[in-house]
């Protein structure tokens, strides 16, 4: 990445006026992310973020997507927005065909980054029951709602940054698991119900005083609600393997968030769990042997306890989430 932004993104700030032709300003990145270029803009008016899509994302194995998956992360917040007022940054401006668009910026002292929180201790249930919450209520407005599903037909760009290197990828480093990794994708691929974010980990929540604000809507599609949820509670149960001093801390969250989510939904609830709770050891799965492996697990040991898990549980598979988050506390043996 060059110290300053390039051309392009010069150009879509003028263009938009969210930078004068003779203003200056400060610039600088911010980073975490592998699949986008972010920069932060403080001008004459304040500060800025602006986002800009990568083609090839920054990881070790090869892994391409396209670039108007911006658009639909634009899209995805503005509907967010517009269901849950609040949840998300506000968008600024947007350039769909070269991949740009400019949000409100976050401070993070306002608005802390919660796998940070999540990292330090800093834990607390109710911010997932509040992230469950929000997510079922986004879900459940968007049910059989035909204009959003029209809006959101991005099963190519889902496939290729979720299915694909979550599920797929995985299913080629396990041969023995491979049906039933395959027939994971297949039914998630096939199920569409409602509006998902598609990244709803901790690093893409910030956590604000009047709610969780999700960011990085890269993946937005109309499909399976039950990926949101899983792809969630996935974190809280490796997190137990990277701060195991906080272990019941993580899963008093994913308790939390399970329940925030369910008591929001009504309708339809058993029907996600029974989905979620069978593509949570295949996501568990494809955070070590797939194609983006989390940064955190980096011993033998905690990887293959995770396999050993993740395999009984994809070759027995639950109905309910709960029998999950039991397995897995029993495995670690506290």
């Amino acid at each position: 990445m060059s110290l300053f932004p390039n051309e392009k993104f010069m150009t879509f700030l003028h263009q938009h006026e969210l930078l004068g032709p003779d203003e200056c300003a400060i610039f600088w990145t911010l980073t975490g992310g592998v699949s986008s270029e972010i920069w932060c803009v403080k001008g004459d008016a304040g500060t800025i973020c602006v986002k800009a899509a990568l083609e090839k994302l920054n990881v070790e194995r090869e892994w391409y997507a396209p670039i108007e998956r911006n658009a639909y992360e634009v899209a995805w917040m503005r509907k967010a927005n517009a269901l849950v007022p609040g949840t998300a940054p506000v968008i600024l401006a947007d350039d769909p065909e070269n991949g740009l668009f400019a949000m409100t910026y976050l401070d993070s002292d306002e608005f802390p980054n919660w796998k940070i929180n999540l990292k330090e201790g800093h834990i607390d249930p109710d911010v997932a029951r509040s992230v469950g919450t929000s997510l079922s209520f986004i879900h459940r407005q968007t049910m059989g709602d035909k204009k959003t599903e029209a809006q959101f037909r991005t099963d190519k760009i889902f496939h290729a940054i979720r299915l694909e290197p979550y599920l797929e990828a995985t299913a080629e480093a396990h041969p023995d698991l491979s049906s039933r990794l395959m027939t994971l994708s297949q039914t998630t691929a096939h199920t569409k119900q409602a509006l998902v974010h598609g990244d709803v980990s901790p690093k893409n929540i910030l956590v604000g005083a009047e709610g969780p604000k999700f960011i990085d809507a890269e993946c937005a599609w109309y499909g399976d609600p039950a990926f949101d949820l899983a792809f969630c509670l996935n974190h809280f149960l490796l997190k137990c393997l990277w701060k195991p001093a906080f272990t019941e801390g993580y899963l008093a969250c994913f308790d939390a968030m399970v329940a925030g989510y369910q008591g929001a939904m009504n309708d339809n609830c058993n029907d996600i769990e029974n989905r979620a709770a069978g593509l949570l050891p295949g996501l568990m799965l494809g955070r070590v042997d797939g194609r983006s492996p989390v940064e955190y697990l980096t011993t033998d040991s905690a990887k293959n306890h995770v396999r050993r898990i993740s395999t009984e549980l994809l070759k027995a598979p639950p109905t309910q989430l709960g029998i999950i988050r039991q397995c897995w506390h029993a495995s670690l043996n506290i």
